[in-house]
């Protein structure tokens, strides 16, 4: 019997070092954001002199600074912003810090999680975890749209927006957003954030399209399925005049199946696709007209 207590307690006293080992390992690359007036937030070292945050706590493009681990605080500029998807991007000249480094592995329901934020000159706050959903698309009452979200029951201290969800090998699996769903603790899957990072370091920000419809989510008739497998589908009940939808034959009473050879069954579907490299180019749009499948040649203008 004290065999096996010590055992246990060897085990325990194991992961416990681990995961602090952890904590100390991705510490460095967490800074504090000053974006706003109340609570700081966190960000992520993410590339050479580039943080990457959470939009919501930057209620301000100027006078914006970081402080890093080593307690040095350095101007930040904006490099770039998406609303859609709370990411914003900023560039600290000699900043000087090793990146985060992802975890090559995607999360899975069940596994240990940290969550890792620097709200204070003091030093990393940790709560930890397990992932406990993982889903997308989500849209908040914000209208903030997430197209993929790691849900975890860590504890989301004030500030840990923007901060890190790490494996117990200090790997960070996502980039924190809190106060999004009801006090949720969620994070964005670390490879779509970096992808979004990216296209905001070249250009600023994310291109959104515009199609020019309103619609309405509908299950679709056995009978008016056209040989397609999916039940659900979106129903056009609006075609704005000069919209590139018009302008590509869409009508109103068309039902919305698919874009760029993409399934959609629901807004979030729609407005997921519709950005980035499709945005100016002539897509192809399947609608159900009747009880047939049509496919129509639309050019997806930005939205302003």
């Amino acid at each position: 019997m004290e065999q096996a207590t010590n055992q246990t307690n060897n085990v325990l006293r194991t992961l416990s070092n681990q995961m602090a080992d952890a904590v100390e390992r991705v510490a460095p690359s967490i800074v504090l954001v000053n974006g706003r007036q109340r609570q700081p937030g966190s960000g992520l070292v993410y590339a050479q002199d580039l943080v990457l945050t959470a939009n919501h706590v930057l209620e301000r493009d100027d006078n914006l600074t970081i402080v890093t681990h080593d307690q040095r605080q350095l101007a930040a500029q904006l490099v770039g912003r998406d609303t859609s998807s709370d990411l914003a991007l900023l560039r600290v000249k000699d900043l000087n810090l090793e990146p985060v480094t992802p975890s090559p592995e995607t999360a899975r329901i069940g596994q240990l999680v940290i969550a890792v934020g620097r709200t204070s000159e003091e030093g990393p706050m940790a709560s930890s975890g397990v992932v406990s959903v993982l889903g997308g698309p989500i849209r908040s009452q914000r209208g903030i749209l997430l197209e993929r979200y790691i849900r975890t029951d860590a504890i989301p201290y004030p500030g840990f927006s923007g901060g890190a969800l790490i494996d117990t090998a200090g790997q960070v699996v996502g980039l924190l957003t809190t106060g999004l769903l009801q006090g949720a603790a969620l994070a964005i899957p670390l490879q779509h954030a970096s992808s979004s990072a990216q296209t905001l370091a070249q250009q600023g920000y994310i291109k959104r399209g515009y199609l020019g419809i309103s619609s309405q989510f509908i299950q679709l008739p056995s009978g008016q399925r056209a040989g397609r497998t999916q039940e659900y589908g979106l129903l056009i009940v609006k075609v704005d005049e000069g919209s590139p939808a018009q302008q590509g034959g869409v009508m109103v009473g068309d039902i919305l199946v698919a874009l760029d050879g993409h399934i959609i069954q629901d807004i979030e579907d729609l407005h997921m696709l519709l950005k980035g490299e499709r945005v100016g180019k002539a897509i192809p749009v399947e609608v159900i007209r009747g009880t047939a499948v049509q496919t129509l040649q639309v050019t997806i203008r930005e939205r302003n």
